[in-house]
């Protein structure tokens, strides 16, 4: 059976200010792992890199105060935490039409003469 478990929770590390100043982004992260182990029901739990960096990313004194991340469960039999990255595309012009605009625009700047005074 290989279906994938996936799911997405905002957890709150506000309890993490409770501790020594010196153990805050440490205690930042095994709250992240005890989370996840309580609502992914599995003992093993993996940190990805990216996840790390941006708990350690304002040092060890002020980790962020709540993260948003994605939780995966794999067919291995552990829980894969990371970061979470909304996939909407935005909607963006390509270079070609923008660059065809910018080029008329400049057509247009340069037919009109300049008026002596």
């Amino acid at each position: 059976m290989s279906q994938e478990l996936e799911r997405v929770y905002t957890i709150p590390l506000g309890k993490v200010k409770l501790s020594q100043s010196q153990h805050r982004a440490v205690r930042a992260i095994n709250m992240i792992r005890e989370f996840a182990r309580h609502h992914m029901k599995i003992e093993t739990i993996k940190i990805d890199e990216e996840l790390a960096r941006y708990i350690w990313s304002k040092g060890v004194r002020s980790p962020p105060r709540k993260i948003k991340v994605r939780m995966s469960k794999t067919d291995e039999g552990y829980v894969l935490v990371s970061l979470f990255t909304d996939d909407v595309e935005t909607t963006t012009t390509p270079e070609k039409e923008t660059k065809e605009v910018e080029s008329k625009a400049d057509a247009v700047k340069e037919e009109t003469p300049a008026k002596e005074v």
